[in-house]
Parts: structure tokens; C-alpha cells; sequence
């Protein structure tokens, strides 16, 4: 067993949409992998085919070396999934549900490990409250308590910050960090680009059900980004045609140069000495992870 998560070959299609159109990917164990794209392009039916609860019209997804389909519950026992939805029991406390959720997994005397869960997601003051009574960032953090009580080896989080608060989102981040470093394997989709840039070590693009692409976060943003040198010219200033052929981009007195490397400023900023341009304002920007984002989808 080489491989956390196996993907090979799968397709699914709900009537006339082909949401996914033939995927194939591996994670290995102990990898904090980054899922991407735009609404519908595939993330949250991948996920669903990943956890069992949507049968693929072709092809084998496989946790932890077990099948999804022909090994389900082995499968499913390695695999901690938080949902996008806000989904919930309203009869039971915070604790009844997470003891619920252990029983599901067939785990007995587990107080110890839901106190640490509680306690990690500053549950523990809302621990006998009833679910019906919680915010909507709570009930998020009950969600990824709940996905974690069985300690799955494979955790999966579906929007896990959509909607909270920065306080959740960074006590959220430290927390799975740890497993990460534990050992757990941790697959993340987000529309926070910064959140992926600074936790996933691998990203896969996926745009209408199939995976555009696959690589570590440093060569997406080596390959599809690079540095800028924006500039803010003194009002009347006119750059000299010898460097707008430079240009990125520009409105108004603000000008943006696209840079290979940092050691194109210093005969960027010359040139505009010799022409005589005044710069009220300069900012070098670094390589993100939105703007390859941008330019993976609009090349394919």
C-alpha cells in the first residue's frame, strides 16, 4: 500500500453534465493536498465518490489501499470527511453527537479523545448545548470534530472555513496542521487561494470534471506566476515607449511590469531614471497562487 488516496479512471455524469470526465490521482500518505476550481468543476462529486456516497460510472477510487466500492467499509473507516453543508442532528448536545458519530465507527469509551477534539476546536464551553442553538461557525466546528472522532488516517474538508470567523480559521489551521504532522493525510478544497498557497504542498486544478493541473505549490507559482514591480508615477508623467512595451498592465499612473526574476528592477528602475520619471510609489509583488489560478483555467 503505497498510496493514501488512489483515483484511477473515474467518470460520473448526472443526466446531460459530465462532472467528472476520467480522473486519475494519487496522495500519497502524510500529504497536505490542495483540490481547486471553480463552482462545478468536479470537487465536491469527487469527494462524494471518494466517501461512497455517489457509485462512479467508471473507473476505482481507493482509501488507504481499500476500494471504495467492493471494500466500503474499510474504506470509509480511514476517511474523515467535513462537508460543505451545514448538516446536523438538532435532538442531541455537541458531545451526544460526536459519541453518536463514535458508535457509527463501532469505537467505544472514546471520551478522552472527543475532550481533546472539543478542546482543540474550543468546543468545550458549548460541549451539552444543544446543536439547534449554535452559530453557524460552531456548527462548522462540530462538523470537523465530527469528521475526526474516529481519528481517520484520511481527512478531507470541504470548505471547512466558508462562512467562520478569523479566530475559528486560525485555531482550525493549527489544529490540522498538527495531524498533518502527525501523520494524517489531509485533502483541502477552499476558494481561499492564500489558505492553499500556505498549507498544500501538491495542488490538482480541476475545470469541467477533469484535472488541468498537477504539480507542488512552488512549481504552479514558478511556472504560472512571478514577481511584479508595480509603480505609481507623479500625475502628468509619460512613460517612455522603450519601457510601455513592458507593461503588464496599467490604469492611469499606476504601471505594472511583469519580472522574470528580482534582478530585472534595478535596470527597470534606471530606465525610468534616465527618461526622467518620477515615482511617487513602488511595490514589488510576489509569485500568488490566484493568479495561476486565473491563468490555468482561462488557457484551457
Amino acid at each position: 500500500m503505497n498510496s493514501a488516496i488512489r483515483i484511477e479512471g473515474v467518470t460520473k455524469r448526472f443526466a446531460s453534465v459530465q462532472a467528472l470526465a476520467g480522473i486519475d490521482l494519487e496522495i500519497a500518505p502524510g500529504e497536505f493536498f490542495g483540490l481547486l476550481g471553480p463552482n462545478g468543476a468536479g470537487k465536491t462529486t469527487l469527494i462524494s465518490a471518494l466517501a461512497g456516497l455517489v457509485r462512479p460510472d467508471a473507473g476505482r477510487l481507493a482509501v488507504m489501499g481499500h476500494d471504495v466500492v467492493a471494500d466500503y467499509r474499510a474504506a470509509r473507516r480511514q476517511l474523515g470527511v467535513v462537508p460543505q453543508e451545514l448538516v446536523f442532528d438538532p435532538f442531541f448536545s455537541v458531545r451526544e453527537s460526536l459519541e453518536i458519530q463514535s458508535g457509527y465507527f463501532g469505537i467505544r469509551d472514546n471520551a478522552a479523545w472527543i475532550d481533546e477534539i472539543l478542546e482543540n476546536l474550543d468546543l468545550k464551553s458549548k460541549a451539552d448545548t444543544n446543536m439547534r442553538q449554535l452559530s453557524g461557525g460552531m456548527k462548522r466546528r462540530v462538523l470537523v470534530a465530527q469528521a475526526l472522532v474516529h481519528r481517520p488516517p484520511v481527512i478531507v474538508l470541504d470548505e471547512p472555513t466558508a462562512g467562520v470567523d478569523v479566530e475559528l480559521r486560525q485555531a482550525l489551521w493549527s489544529f490540522i496542521r498538527r495531524l498533518n504532522r502527525d501523520g494524517h493525510t489531509i485533502v483541502l478544497t477552499t476558494h481561499y487561494l492564500e489558505e492553499a498557497e500556505s498549507l498544500c504542498g501538491r495542488i490538482a486544478m480541476l475545470k469541467q470534471g477533469r484535472i488541468v493541473a498537477l504539480d507542488t505549490t512552488a512549481n504552479l507559482l514558478r511556472r504560472f506566476s512571478g514577481h511584479t514591480l508595480r509603480l505609481r508615477l507623479a500625475p502628468g508623467v509619460v512613460l517612455p515607449d522603450s519601457l510601455r512595451s513592458r507593461l503588464s498592465g496599467e490604469s492611469g499612473e499606476e504601471h505594472v511590469f511583469a519580472l522574470g526574476s528580482c534582478e530585472e528592477i534595478e535596470p527597470l528602475l534606471a530606465g525610468l531614471r534616465e527618461a526622467g520619471c518620477r515615482i511617487e510609489d513602488i511595490e514589488v509583488g510576489k509569485p500568488d497562487l490566484e493568479e495561476v489560478f486565473v491563468r490555468v483555467m482561462n488557457r484551457t
